[in-house]
């Protein structure tokens, strides 16, 4: 693919990433002469029908979706009769990846993520898209501090069906919410659970629940407790360690009915004004720039 150019318009300049269904390539739109990212379907996967339909409904997942903390599309087609998604180039790392090379986050930066992220699930849960795939891995930090969500391959868009019945359990083990690892299906509340586990993760580097098989991972889901997050890691306030508490609940009905709500918490722990379209980090730089 390097070297070529898509449509008269996308030229594929390099390999960013090889993922297990497909492949992401920096390109340049030469229309608008910046750069973009070109995911695109690989041969061994093209074949298989279910393959094709996850692709493209994580294609028009994101296209619905107009968010600053969600990757943008630009534009959907076909190369040789695979498809591929034109899409916003984020020059960054996933949050595993700073995770595994520079450690744990701080309070104050773990709250500003997941306040981002919780803004930009709200968004995608009032257009009827449940992401299902919440975890450090699919989220990218920029430079500045700001988040990027992406990766709707598995997600659920309101008005179509579930591609088959065994898609209803499909997703990361270690961030499934109890009811979905039991086959009820996926909602926004379990999207909540899997940010409450990003949380924990994000704040101590490691997942609550843990064990040498998927089948025991979803044992601990189901049965375990959350393991105190203070006991951990000891600056960490009894009012965050609630929230976490609080998202995880094992009980859907017991945890927070809406991204909103747990957004509004976490402000209010915070207790910083958040200026639309920012998070927590960026709003305490500021405060703290105009304070100086």
């Amino acid at each position: 693919m390097i070297g070529k150019t898509l449509k008269n318009r996308y030229f594929i300049i390099s390999l960013i990433q090889e993922g297990g269904m497909s492949y992401v390539y920096l390109a340049e739109d030469t229309i608008n002469k910046k750069q973009v990212a070109v995911k695109i379907m690989k041969d061994e996967t093209f074949s298989d029908p279910l393959n094709i339909a996850r692709f493209q409904r994580e294609a028009r997942a994101c296209a619905a979706l107009r968010h600053n903390n969600i990757v943008e599309i630009y534009d959907i087609d076909e190369y040789k009769g695979k498809p591929y998604i034109v899409m916003e180039y984020v020059e960054s790392k996933s949050l595993k990846d700073l995770l595994l090379t520079r450690g744990t986050f701080s309070v104050v930066e773990a709250c500003d993520i997941v306040y981002q992220l919780a803004d930009a699930l709200m968004h995608a849960h009032e257009h009827g898209v449940i992401h299902r795939d919440i975890k450090p891995q699919n989220v990218m930090m920029q430079y500045d501090g700001g988040i990027k969500l992406l990766d709707f391959g598995i997600a659920t868009i309101s008005d179509a069906p579930n591609i088959t019945q065994k898609d209803m359990v499909v997703g990361s083990v270690h961030y499934m919410a109890p009811e979905v690892l039991k086959g009820k299906g996926a909602s926004p509340r379990s999207d909540i659970y899997a940010l409450g586990i990003t949380f924990f993760e994000l704040l101590t580097g490691k997942q609550p629940f843990n064990d040498s098989t998927p089948v025991n991972i979803a044992m601990k889901q189901i049965e375990e407790p959350l393991p105190s997050i203070r006991k951990i890691r000891s600056d960490i306030s009894p009012k965050i360690e609630k929230i976490i508490n609080k998202a995880c609940q094992k009980n859907p009905d017991n945890r927070y009915q809406s991204m909103k709500a747990l957004k509004h918490d976490l402000q209010n722990v915070m207790r910083v004004k958040i200026h639309k379209g920012e998070g927590l980090f960026k709003s305490l730089f500021k405060r703290k720039k105009k304070d100086a």
